[in-house]
């Protein structure tokens, strides 16, 4: 019987479903007759003895039931209880279907009359075995219950609690049966307890359990938000009828706080990884500083900026810690630029955002100080990171200032903020943002001494090479110049166009052997040599020479070049750095249209006469510059007006793709190439085209197009694989002076040889309508020829030359350099070459195959004429 609801018309009997307790215990009852036999015999008796009514009916139940030996007790006990005794006790009795097999029934026999008056009893029988599990199924499930360190709920058919254990009531206040008739609502937020409530009627209507359902909420009277695993399963009956759900709560508040802080850490794993990856791809302080906040936003913070110093970004030297701010007296921090900024936020409501906490403030490329007394500028000065919290109605919720530290400089600052309703900064976030900076700082502080090292490295190749489109008599010149070190551009190539007296011009190429600054320095000092030695004005076989000498000093202590060249001589190369060089000196002689070679180890010079192919000059090669122990040779070519001359560096030609036959045979094609239309140019001049050349034009090709024209398509036409070694291309166009641009005479060894110079010299220059300069020039011819009379020996020459400027020489067979002194005052001559020196752009002599030339040289009128000498200058020379 389950319940007995009451109604209008009184007490209404309702059935008990199966499965009750009664079920479980297993209670059977009969009676016994005043008798003393059983007179009535339950189905439930029937099925737990196994015995049917009509076997047992009308018997003696000590008979039945009780063994022999107890039988005499048995019945004493039986008239005892006919007397109108109760009486409980445990009867053994035989179990139904098990042979020899015995159980034990306790027995509850109490009195009763039968409707004579006569006395009978009523035996009502319970299994103790059955008894006995149920005892202790209940004390275990009290235990569980009661015991278990788990909240534990107990929900009926309602979803109402019926039941909650003591760890429940400790966390949720109260006794347990406080929280009896209680729905989830009581005790989680509307959401929470919405889901909640939608799980449990899952679980109660289709019996699936939930487990490891997430569910967040407080305690009473606490604000810490706690975070608990519940278990759902649906509870039934014996009969497997369900009765409700058990609710089994874990609280997993500090392994979420793990978890969480676990994810921290991998995320930020994750964003060092990127960062290492990301930051520093570029040697640009704007793009690294561009990196740095690609990988910070979104995946750290929610708005970033990067301020750097404008001394830095300038390119000012600075001792290590001192790009921090400048005193208070200055007002603030130094001066910083805006880099770079991003953002996940509007541009609408970072407009309307207010605040110190924002960092929005300057635009990029803005430059701007921090007060002194601000957050930012202390994190600048102690390159410490600082939190700056933000300001009530801002949209940011913090931000944190780290200032950028690289080699113990300071070399900006990076400000990373959250909005909010995002995670507030912890000590993970502030140790990650310290790395982000660092790392990015290193970067930006490499890509400064890069970009240091790049200006310091252009500045002297720069240095080292010929200042914009060089110039000379009687040449049309055109050069190029790649580096193979693109890092520094900088190598050991080198070309030169030096002008040399007379309108002759000297054309240069070496090629140190090395790559990199330490070749161009050495390339440096030997071109720096190669320039001394053509002042002197020496043949091209002697430069070489004295220029082979310097170049087995080069490398060794200062006080030990002699040693090194005894060295070199008697123990070999390999104790002493050797600098191996190879060159080709060329001196070009407008007048004559000659040339005179001399090479150095140096690949041969290539000539293009007009209606020709090209062909390699058969310049004895020599042994490289450093090498010593051998003599140069000199060629002397005649070179046709119009020809092309060009000399180049192995790089042009070379590869280790193709042998080097092949890398000639190509470029002397491409010089005799036709013209074609412009092709556009990979940067520096290079261009991926493959080898080959066209038949020779009648017009010889190259000559119909400008020198410029020229270089461009052989370097776009061989295949230099640019990058391998440096290219050096210098090219001349022969262009002789005129006839009637030069005056040549001779004169006899006499007196009157004096005015006929000056007679000559005034008609050439009237010829030329150079009137200005007659009596500039007749005053120092004289002085020259006079010398020549004087000191000299043989014949006097003299020649007049004409072009950009106008060239005087007077030649003779003596081998004595005039020497400039000052005269003394008593003295009656030797004022003559001071005078000349006054009056002349440049003055000076050299040597000759059979004697010396001294010469002078004025600007044409129309172009910067020398200033007249004053009067202090002409009385300086008594």
């Amino acid at each position: 019987m389950s319940e007995i609801p009451e109604t209008a018309s009184g007490v209404v009997w309702q059935s008990s479903p199966p499965g009750s307790i009664y079920d479980y215990i297993k209670v059977a009852s009969f009676s016994i007759g005043p008798d003393g036999l059983v007179d009535q015999w339950s189905r439930r008796a029937a099925e737990q003895f196994g015995i049917a009514a009509e076997d047992v009916r009308g018997k003696d139940p000590v008979v039945v039931f009780i063994p022999p030996e107890l039988r005499p007790r048995s019945h004493r006990r039986i008239a005892e209880i006919l007397d109108g005794k109760e009486w409980t006790g445990l009867v053994p009795f035989r179990l139904p279907g098990e042979r020899g097999a015995h159980g034990l029934a306790e027995v509850y026999v109490m009195p009763s009359e039968t409707e004579n008056g006569e006395r009978a009893a009523l035996c009502i029988v319970v299994d103790v075995r059955a008894l006995r599990r149920i005892e202790t199924d209940l004390a275990a499930s009290q235990a569980i219950f009661g015991q278990s360190p788990f909240g534990f709920l107990l929900f009926d058919p309602d979803l109402t609690v019926l039941r909650a254990n003591e760890r429940f009531a400790t966390v949720f206040g109260g006794c347990a049966e406080d929280h009896r008739g209680r729905t989830v609502h009581d005790y989680l937020s509307r959401p929470e307890a919405d889901r909640m409530t939608a799980a449990l009627q899952r679980v109660l209507e289709t019996g699936q359990p939930v487990t490891e359902l997430q569910i967040v909420g407080s305690a009473p009277g606490t604000s810490d938000r706690r975070h608990w695993s519940v278990n759902l399963y649906r509870v039934h009956s014996g009969s497997g009828r369900p009765v409700g759900v058990a609710g089994l709560g874990v609280d997993v508040t500090r392994r979420q706080i793990a978890a969480r802080e676990a994810a921290s850490a991998r995320r930020n794993l994750a964003l060092l990884n990127e960062a290492s990856a990301r930051i520093g791809n570029s040697l640009d302080l704007e793009t690294t500083a561009r990196e740095l906040l690609d990988v910070a936003v979104p995946g750290f913070c929610d708005l970033a900026s990067v301020d750097l110093y404008q001394g830095l970004l300038t390119g000012d030297e600075a001792p290590p810690g001192r790009w921090g701010p400048a005193p208070e007296s200055y007002g603030g921090s130094a001066e910083l630029r805006r880099v770079a900024f991003a953002s996940t936020v509007s541009d609408a409501l970072l407009g309307a955002a207010s605040g110190a906490g924002v960092p929005a403030g300057p635009e990029v490329g803005a430059v701007h100080h921090y007060p002194f007394s601000s957050a930012c500028a202390d994190a600048l000065r102690t390159a410490r990171v600082r939190l700056i919290p933000g300001e009530d109605g801002s949209l940011v919720q913090s931000t944190l200032a780290v200032p950028m530290v690289a080699h113990d400089t300071v070399v900006g600052l990076a400000r990373f903020s959250r909005a909010k309703g995002s995670e507030p900064f912890g000590e993970r976030d502030r140790a990650l943002a310290v790395e982000l900076a660092a790392r990015a700082a290193v970067c930006i502080d490499n890509a400064r001494l890069y970009r240091r090292e790049h200006e310091r490295a252009l500045i002297l190749q720069r240095s080292l090479l010929p200042p914009g489109d060089p110039e000379a008599a009687g040449l049309d010149i055109a050069c190029r110049y790649l580096p193979g070190n693109t890092a520094t551009e900088v190598g050991g190539d080198w070309f030169d166009v030096i002008e040399l007296p007379g309108h002759r011009t000297a054309l240069v190429v070496g090629d140190v052997m090395g790559r990199g600054l330490r070749a161009a320095v050495a390339m440096g000092e030997l071109r720096t040599a190669v320039r001394t030695l053509a002042l002197l004005d020496l043949e091209p076989a002697e430069v070489l020479s004295a220029l082979d000498e310097i170049a087995r000093g080069l490398g060794a202590p200062s006080g030990a070049q002699q040693a090194s060249r005894v060295v070199h001589k008697s123990r070999g190369p390999e104790l002493s750095e050797v600098y191996l060089a190879t060159c080709v000196y060329a001196v070009y002689d407008p007048v004559t249209r000659r040339c005179t070679f001399a090479n150095a180890g140096h690949l041969p010079p290539v000539l293009v006469e007009p209606g020709e192919e090209a062909l390699m000059l058969d310049v004895p090669p020599g042994m490289p510059l450093g090498v010593g122990g051998e003599p140069f040779e000199e060629v002397q070519v005649e070179l046709p007006e119009g020809a092309l001359l060009a000399l180049y560096t192995d790089g042009l030609v070379e590869s280790r793709d193709h042998p080097l036959d092949e890398g000639l045979g190509a470029f002397r094609r491409a010089l005799t190439a036709p013209a074609r239309p412009p092709e556009p140019r990979a940067p520096g001049g290079l261009a991926g085209a493959p080898h080959g050349g066209t038949p020779v034009p009648p017009d010889g090709g190259s000559r119909s197009r400008s020198l410029e024209d020229v270089c461009d398509h052989v370097l776009a036409t061989l295949d230099t694989r640019h990058g391998e070694d440096d290219i050096a291309l210098l090219m001349a166009r022969i262009q002789g002076l005129a006839a009637e641009a030069v005056g040549d005479w001779r004169l006899p060894r006499e007196p009157r040889s004096v005015g006929r110079a000056r007679e000559l010299a005034r008609a050439q220059l009237s010829a030329w309508d150079l009137d200005p300069l007659v009596d500039t020039v007749e005053l120092l011819v004289s002085e020259l020829v006079t010398n020549a009379l004087r000191y000299g020996e043989g014949e006097i020459r003299l020649r007049l030359l004409r072009d950009r400027t106008l060239v005087c020489e007077v030649w003779d067979a003596g081998l004595v350099q005039p020497r400039r002194r000052r005269a003394r005052d008593t003295d009656e001559g030797g004022r003559g070459l001071q005078l000349v020196g006054l009056l002349s752009a440049a003055w000076g002599s050299r040597r000759t195959p059979r004697g010396k030339t001294v010469w002078f040289e004025l600007a044409l009128p129309d172009g910067d004429s020398a200033a007249e000498p004053s009067v202090e200058q002409l009385l300086s020379m008594f």
